[in-house]
């Protein structure tokens, strides 16, 4: 059932978030799928996917510009590292579930009843158009505040190497520096709905079963796998907050 939220809701949703000058009209095209946009016969154009090419250019900016102001003692490669954790669709997808977008965003009749509006990339990508409509028709400084404060306690986390999102990278860099192998992550079990699935992942290391761990997505059981494994192996405590 497609969502009976309005024009209206959708402006008062963008003014709650700190915006008081914007184009609704962009506001829209960010919160449109282009499979609603061939249901109704209406233009590409009219779909998020322009929009969010360009705010993918804006979050980067963003974020890039606040790693290199925050971490001065930081290698680039450092940096580059949280930085691609940060505007991962894992990340924007938590963003995007606290902020509740699911309700405004317009699909097709056949993706809504496929649950499209409660996948991963989906909601990744509106959150990425609604800052490229943002970055176009509003305040750019408001925009950056915006961004930084719902990554913020991110990039922390993932800067102190102390949460779930960066688990893979730790475990890799922890075993390349014994003996250059790498974890593999092997699908064990999918249960659910096509809509509604849970995937269950096993890491193993040199042919030891660390960990099995599940998630909405593959990518989530994995980096959830990676966490219990690392706790396990002690290079994240177990009093760590994910």
């Amino acid at each position: 059932m497609q969502s009976d939220c309005s024009e209206q809701d959708l402006y008062k949703f963008i003014c709650e978030l700190g915006f008081k000058d914007f184009s609704l009209d962009l506001i829209n095209i960010a919160f449109t799928h282009s499979s609603y946009t061939k249901e109704h016969d209406e233009s590409y154009l009219k779909c998020y996917e322009r929009l969010e090419f360009l705010g993918d250019a804006v979050l980067k900016m963003a974020v890039t510009d606040y790693l290199y102001k925050n971490y001065p003692e930081s290698h680039e490669g450092e940096l580059t590292k949280i930085r691609s954790i940060i505007v991962s669709d894992e990340i924007l997808f938590h963003v995007a579930q606290k902020l509740d977008i699911e309700r405004f965003i317009k699909v097709s009749k056949a993706e809504e009843k496929c649950g499209g509006k409660k996948l991963e990339s989906i909601q990744a990508c509106v959150m990425e158009a609604m800052f490229g409509a943002l970055y176009l028709s509003s305040d750019k400084n408001s925009l950056y505040s915006f961004i930084i404060n719902n990554l913020q306690q991110y990039i922390k986390d993932i800067a102190d190497n102390k949460t779930v999102y960066n688990a893979k990278a730790v475990l890799q860099e922890y075993t390349q520096g014994i003996n250059k192998m790498l974890p593999e992550y092997t699908l064990v079990e999918e249960k659910g709905a096509a809509h509604n699935k849970t995937f269950y992942i096993q890491v193993s290391y040199n042919g030891e079963i660390l960990a099995v761990a599940d998630g909405k997505t593959k990518k989530q059981a994995e980096q959830q796998a990676a966490f219990i494994a690392c706790k396990k192996i002690g290079i994240i405590k177990e009093n760590t907050d994910e």
